[in-house]
């Protein structure tokens, strides 16, 4: 049976981070299948449109892309379980992991209908350095999902924030910030651009 790693992000805009991820879960998985999607927890400064083109530009750009790595975004959705069911149709003879940071896993238990989405995949936990998840939500997932694991990853502390609001350079690829400045995305570079 396929084994398909489902990693949803609202990725704005696509990290180092998210690079490494898509990187791992290519090694990992038969299929690494990706998308951007709005978190109703969160909020977007830049279009789903625009953080998809990113997040295309960061795929074309994996040195150890082994072909396996696709961006589907017809998958997006705000709610994560209409995202697996449309992968179930797409993929009907496939297994299915949800792939998600370990910033997330708090949240997740609040996430629509969380009981039916984890009886519909496997989850795995990428840590985040300065995320400390606790024994306490991994039991409480635990109880709700077929599995749940772990990965043994070691993410560069990232963040789409931290870019956003200080323009950290080492947060995006080149090909990524080019784009950020052909386009003007970000506030602190739209202010950048016309001191220039």
């Amino acid at each position: 049976m396929m084994k398909i790693a489902l990693f949803g992000t609202s990725a704005d805009p696509p990290t180092v981070g998210h690079k490494m991820i898509i990187e791992w879960l290519s090694q990992n998985f038969d299929k690494a299948v990706v998308w951007v999607s709005d978190n109703p927890f969160k909020y977007h400064e830049t279009s789903l449109e625009q953080r998809a083109i990113m997040l295309s530009i960061l795929i074309e750009n994996i040195e150890s892309n082994q072909n396996n790595i696709y961006l589907h975004q017809e998958l997006s959705s705000r709610r994560t379980l209409e995202t697996v069911e449309l992968a179930r149709k797409k993929w009907n003879d496939a297994e299915f992991t949800l792939v998600i940071g370990s910033d997330l896993v708090k949240q997740l238990l609040s996430w629509y209908q969380i009981e039916k989405l984890l009886q519909k995949v496997e989850l795995l936990i990428i840590p985040r350095k300065g995320i400390t998840t606790k024994e306490v939500d991994l039991q409480n997932l635990r109880e709700l999902s077929r599995e749940v694991k772990i990965a043994f990853l070691e993410v560069p502390n990232v963040s789409s924030s931290a870019y956003r609001e200080q323009g950290d350079e080492m947060t995006v690829a080149p090909p990524i910030k080019d784009y950020i400045y052909q386009h003007k995305l970000y506030q602190w570079q739209k202010a950048t651009t016309e001191k220039i």
